[in-house]
């Protein structure tokens, strides 16, 4: 089982997903994306590789972000932030998440120094996958 994202010393990072329905998400990050469930519940924790998604239902502003709230993605197709998950085998990842239910929006393209391709998570989040091809990532 992996570890629960509280570091012992230095920082951790985790991605925060706020989700319409946190099931379902769960299942994409699990079952299509193979993460392991640390928590269930509101919130609900996910290991995936060597990071962790936690995805939590939105609300209104707290005390402590007294002006922001939270919510999904209104439009998918406008975003100002995303996941990036890097592979080593772009193609093998890219039939294993389809076969599992993961709808992409193209096939890994080639950008030259590395292959590339995006999918959404049921909220419509933004997912980079990419392959780096050259020594150093340009």
């Amino acid at each position: 089982m992996a570890d629960f994202p509280r570091p012992a010393e230095g920082i951790v990072v985790t991605h925060l997903v706020i989700s319409s329905d946190v099931t379902r998400s769960r299942r994409f990050y699990t079952e299509v994306l193979g993460g392991e469930l640390l928590l269930d519940g509101e919130p609900t924790i996910v290991a995936l590789a060597n990071s962790w998604i936690i995805i939590n239902t939105g609300g209104p502003p707290t005390d402590d972000k007294p002006t922001v709230t939270l919510e999904p993605p209104a439009d998918p197709d406008r975003i100002s932030s995303f996941l990036n998950i890097r592979v080593a085998d772009i193609q093998e990842v890219y039939q294993r998440w389809r076969a599992s239910g993961a709808q992409f929006l193209t096939p890994p393209t080639d950008r030259g120094a590395e292959l590339r391709c995006y999918l959404r998570d049921p909220d419509g989040h933004l997912i980079e996958v990419g392959q780096t091809l050259s020594a150093n990532g340009r």
